[in-house]
């Protein structure tokens, strides 16, 4: 194979654009990023190097995650990070893929953690880590806790604790507070699984590759959030904040379950898209 840089951005671009019903933009990056990790480059060299032609190897290897995406395989999968808070995660199919809307989750919990004395954190479900290592960085003096029920997720998120050199984190399997008799902590943060079981959206898109646990629960998409709220008040300290990502539409449901628990100010945040994405009470 020795087509061009220029040729297969002109060409992929469209057909991934049909495949997959994306925009024009989104389409190409997503062929650039191919691309780039094919041929070890950053984005400035392909662009200023479009008669660059690829070699037979790496056309093999182009062509081969290209066809995976073309059938819906996520590129974070496909290229195994994805940027989150500014840093670079590793992702498999063992976790979610980090998405934006859940950096509100981050920055609610930052700006409730004090700017002095001890605080700890704990995250439930940590997946690939990102949430709770995106606070630890921005936090380096802080003591965070992450849990979660997948042994493979854990692995994940230990391998991106020690590429990103953060020290902070404890990590620990657990479903949910299970193995967390007798602690406390100051904020607790979850991005749960909220969908509910028979939703059509877990047919389509990037949803169909991610692990189904970490994206259903129960038959209105409730359930983990109903546990973790009415468990959540035996591990907080006194004043300590929950925090929780929900559905689109599970606002009015997440505060009813917070206030029916004996939470305080309880509070539903909106992502840049203006939806309710985050919502949360403190412990009085």
């Amino acid at each position: 194979m020795m087509s061009s840089i220029h040729a297969i951005l002109s060409n992929d671009t469209k057909r991934l654009q049909a495949a997959l019903n994306l925009d024009p933009s989104s389409a190409r990056i997503e062929v650039q990023c191919l691309l780039q990790a094919v041929l070890n480059i950053n984005r400035a060299w392909m662009l200023a190097h479009p008669e660059q032609t690829l070699g037979d190897e790496q056309g093999d290897r182009y062509l081969g995650l290209f066809e995976r995406r073309l059938k819906g395989e996520p590129i974070a999968y496909l290229l195994g990070s994805r940027e989150f808070y500014g840093l670079n995660f590793k992702v498999t199919p063992a976790t979610l893929i980090p998405r934006p809307e859940t950096e509100l989750l981050v920055e609610l919990a930052l700006q409730r953690i004090p700017q002095q004395g001890k605080c700890r954190v704990l995250d439930l479900g940590t997946g690939s880590g990102a949430i709770a290592l995106s606070i630890a960085h921005a936090r380096p003096d802080i003591e965070v806790v992450a849990v979660d029920a997948s042994e493979e997720a854990l692995a994940v998120a230990h391998e991106n604790a020690k590429q990103l050199n953060i020290g902070n984190v404890h990590m620990l399997q657990s479903d949910w507070f299970s193995a967390l008799e007798g602690e406390r902590f100051d904020i607790i943060v979850a991005n749960p699984p909220y969908v509910a079981a028979g939703d059509a959206h877990l047919a389509q898109g990037d949803v169909r590759f991610e692990p189904y646990s970490a994206l259903a629960s129960g038959k209105d998409g409730l359930d983990d959030i109903r546990l973790i709220v009415a468990q959540a008040k035996s591990h907080l300290l006194s004043r300590g904040w929950l925090l929780f990502e929900h559905g689109y539409d599970q606002a009015e449901a997440a505060q009813t379950l917070l206030q029916q628990a004996g939470f305080s100010d309880v509070i539903s945040a909106r992502d840049m898209a203006g939806i309710e994405r985050v919502s949360g009470a403190f412990l009085s």
